[in-house]
């Protein structure tokens, strides 16, 4: 791989998580901002077009909404590749996620929805002591909030500890998992693992997972304090993913905490 910085176009410039990205994007040595851009139509300063910012972009760091992050996948791809393409966007639908494999069949994707060092650590923890702590025994409930502003529920992050700890339990999570209660409920069901979600003002992400047996309890926790962290891993991942054939990827291969 050349000691060149990689350029990186931003997407979604004018949110949050864009502006984040282009301000830890500011004094890298291993990778620059090449271009911002955003929805069409909108208006910022040092804002391209899309075909500008993929004339001189060796990757794009996507923190958008789903439709987008997928259609930019669709050009990327019709394109021809040669742009690794980092999604940090939650909330797909299973007709989006088959739309980005096929693009990834062209194109080196990383998706993750968490780019965090702590919270990937977290996944590694939370396998560990599902595995380790019987269903019969242990009920698993992922607690998580973000701000009021956020539209999908639960969030990325609580889906892929839910994950996390069905792989740990050697279960599928679509079966095992209850992400509503109201009402008279009946009791918990064995083995199920549940979702927590709060919604409310500023907050950037609180995450955790509690084991509650029914004389003890553990918490394994992830409070986020600014999205710089998520920008710090997204740009990371836009340089590992330099020279990697196509594919989707995650942050867990990024770290070297699985193999790719």
């Amino acid at each position: 791989m050349s000691s060149s910085p990689v350029r990186i176009a931003v997407a979604g410039a004018l949110g949050r998580m864009g502006k984040a990205v282009c301000a830890t994007l500011e004094g890298r040595a291993d990778a620059l901002a090449a271009a911002r851009f955003d929805r069409p139509g909108a208006e910022g300063e040092g804002l391209v077009a899309l075909e500008s910012a993929l004339a001189d972009a060796q990757a794009i760091i996507d923190f958008t909404i789903p439709e987008a992050s997928t259609t930019l996948a669709e050009t990327l791809a019709q394109a021809g590749g040669g742009i690794a393409l980092i999604i940090g966007s939650t909330g797909f639908t299973p007709e989006q996620d088959a739309r980005l494999a096929k693009a990834a069949e062209k194109i080196t994707i990383v998706r993750s929805g968490n780019f965090s060092l702590g919270v990937n650590m977290l996944m590694g923890l939370v396998r560990q002591a599902a595995a380790a702590l019987p269903a019969s025994d242990w009920d698993i409930e992922v607690f998580e909030a973000h701000h009021k502003r956020k539209i999908d529920a639960p969030s990325g992050t609580a889906l892929m500890l839910g994950q996390a700890a069905a792989e740990g339990r050697g279960v599928v999570l679509s079966e095992v998992e209850d992400r509503a209660r109201d009402g008279v409920t009946g009791p918990r069901q064995e083995g199920s693992i549940g979702f927590s979600v709060v919604r409310g003002g500023g907050i950037i992400g609180e995450h955790s997972v509690i084991f509650a047996g029914e004389s003890e309890s553990l918490t394994i926790a992830h409070s986020a304090i600014d999205r710089g962290l998520f920008a710090r891993g997204a740009v990371a991942a836009a340089v590992w993913a330099q020279g990697k054939p196509p594919g989707i990827y995650d942050m867990q291969q990024v770290l070297g905490f699985r193999a790719v």
